[in-house]
């Protein structure tokens, strides 16, 4: 549960330190992408508590996870690459605890 609240909590302080004049939007973006979380769908079972996503799911993987990096260089993607960056970082650390 704490996993989920954190994929919400994270984005939020990240919109309101840092784009603090449009930060409902910078938000919005940054939980986009959650939407990653789709190919759990792929999965049998969809959800494993004990199952790392990082390296499991296809859009968890090293190819997709170097994408949502060059993301943050480019302004026009760089909201949606922190996001992300942010979901990965986040599926990282549940994998290591």
């Amino acid at each position: 549960m704490l996993h989920l609240l954190l994929h919400a909590l994270v984005p939020l302080l990240c919109a309101a330190s840092f784009y603090r004049t449009r930060w409902l939007a910078a938000f919005g973006l940054m939980m986009l992408g959650m939407a990653i979380d789709i190919d759990h769908l792929l999965a049998t079972p969809i959800y494993d508590a004990g199952r790392c996503s990082i390296g499991f799911h296809p859009l968890h993987t090293v190819v997709p996870i170097l994408v949502y990096a060059a993301l943050v260089v480019y302004p026009k993607t760089r909201i949606l690459g922190i996001g992300l960056c942010i979901h990965i970082g986040l599926d990282a650390l549940d994998c290591w605890i």
